[in-house]
Formats: C-alpha cells, structure tokens, sequence
C-alpha cells in the first residue's frame, strides 16, 4: 500500500473508520489532519477541525521523532478524542474512529 492514502473501513463509508499509513517524512500532525479531513469527508486544506484545539501538534511531532529525552520512540500510541471521533496515533499511522 501506498504511504500518505487513507483507507476507509468499507467502499464509501469514511465516517466509521479512517486509517492513514504515514510517510516517513511526514510529521504526525499532518498525517492526523489529513486522516480527520478524510473522515469527515472533507480537503484538508478546508477542513473544519482545528487541531490545536485538541491537542499540541509540536508536541505530538516531537513525541514520535525518533528520540524524544534520550528515549527510542519509534513505538507506543496516543489517544484522543476530536468532536465525534477517537483518534489514535502510533509512528507509522493514523487511525480515526467514530464514537459509538
């Protein structure tokens, strides 16, 4: 599979689960705006979702960079939750779910 496309949990239905493999280059807040806009059905660049609202993007890039104080922090995940959605980030990818 290509990196940087999201998947969607069934042929056009992208509000009940996005996920989005994230290039190598591409910092965890991109890929999580990208994965939000895909769920929400919308272009990231006119996406309704804010996401420093939610969450500090600097600190989500720096937590998976690939030492964060001294640390390897090429595994682990965090969660959280944006209007209707959990999202749930690990290094290589993004996942969007709606809240039941």
């Amino acid at each position: 599979m290509m990196k940087g496309i999201p998947r969607t949990s069934a042929p056009g239905d992208n509000r009940t689960h996005v996920q989005y493999d994230r290039r190598e280059d591409e910092p965890p807040s991109v890929a999580v705006a990208t994965a939000l806009a895909s769920f929400h059905g919308e272009d990231v660049t006119a996406g309704s979702t804010q996401l420093y609202q939610y969450i500090d993007p600097d600190a989500l890039d720096s937590l998976f960079g690939s030492t964060f104080s001294g640390t390897d922090r090429t595994g682990g995940r965090v969660r959280f939750e944006v209007d209707s959605a959990t999202v749930v980030v690990r290094p290589e990818r993004v996942h969007v779910y709606a809240e039941n």
